[in-house]
């Protein structure tokens, strides 16, 4: 009986401790991964001439970066076009999506194996830059509007064929042939039985699109030459390349050097690091409310079939 107990002491503390190291692991990833937004804060608030001496914690605390970067017409328009931008293109992606995707799942489709090949091709080898650019720029005459930014990524193949698979293998085949005894067509079965049931999988595939498009900066940059047209993601990249500089530049706002006791308390590196956590903060803040959904449409949407 001694022995009974003091194996299963030994058990329990054993047990024990492997769950304080698997704690301490994942707590030691989650401060490594929470380090790099934490110090660009900190820098962002912190007092020009201590800037550079963050490493955690800001040294001082001034707000006037921020402030002064909402005053400035390319930030301004950056994030109104990036909400423009974001918002037609994921618009357009899931209708794209979905239409193709269900269409795909049906088995009577004529020509379904050879669509299927077609598009996988399109995930597995690219035209090149060049030929996109002049098939954007010339032939489709895209160049410095919004479709130039939302129509060439229309689909996305790895997204589309998540989504046909749960069509495929998480809707029961019950379903269909009930709607079909029913009367409904295609259009009703689609928008009143498989987009119901596929909301896990649907805001999955709706996040993928989105924070593609909110950090798409790229395309922007061939093809808008118009800087009132520019995302916010591409004043950023110019911003972090010229050390927030050109922030400043493209607002018509000059900072000429000034007394030690009259400089201003926001500088070019201050103005970087706050307008990259203004960038990524949408982000961050949409990520635990579409948790729920992403862990079980990825799972179901990749594992099944």
């Amino acid at each position: 009986m001694g022995a009974n107990k003091h194996s299963a002491f030994a058990n329990r503390k054993r047990t024990d401790i492997s769950y304080i190291v698997i704690a301490f692991i994942v707590g030691l990833i989650a401060a490594i991964m929470l380090y790099p937004f934490l110090y660009i804060a900190s820098i962002s608030v912190s007092n020009i001439n201590e800037a550079h001496r963050v490493f955690i914690l800001p040294k001082g605390f001034h707000v006037d970066a921020y402030r002064f970067i909402f005053q400035l017409r390319n930030v301004q328009t950056g994030y109104i076009n990036t909400v423009l931008y974001t918002s037609v293109g994921l618009l357009i992606n899931m209708f794209m999506t979905i239409m193709c995707s269900y269409a795909l799942s049906r088995k009577w489709l004529p020509g379904r194996a050879f669509f299927n090949v077609l598009i996988l091709i399109t995930m597995l080898f690219g035209g090149g830059l060049i030929p996109w650019y002049l098939l954007i720029n010339n032939v489709l005459k895209f160049s410095n509007t919004i479709w130039a930014i939302v129509l060439p990524g229309a689909i996305g193949t790895w997204n589309m064929i998540l989504l046909r698979t749960y069509f495929m293998n998480s809707i029961p085949v019950e379903l269909d042939e009930s709607c079909k005894m029913d009367g409904a067509g295609e259009f009703t079965t689609l928008f009143k039985i498989y987009i119901p049931l596929s909301m896990p999988i649907l805001v999955t595939i709706g996040l993928f699109y989105f924070v593609g498009h909110w950090n798409s900066w790229f395309s922007a940059s061939i093809f808008l030459d118009d800087a009132t047209k520019w995302p916010i993601q591409l004043v950023l990249r110019n911003s972090i390349a010229t050390g927030g500089a050109s922030v400043i530049a493209s607002s018509g706002i000059n900072m000429p050097p000034t007394p030690a006791d009259q400089l201003p308390r926001a500088s070019h590196t201050t103005l970087a690091n706050a307008l990259t956590l203004c960038v990524v903060l949408p982000i961050i803040l949409i990520y635990p409310f579409c948790q729920k959904y992403f862990v079980k449409g990825i799972m179901v949407g990749s594992l099944k079939g």
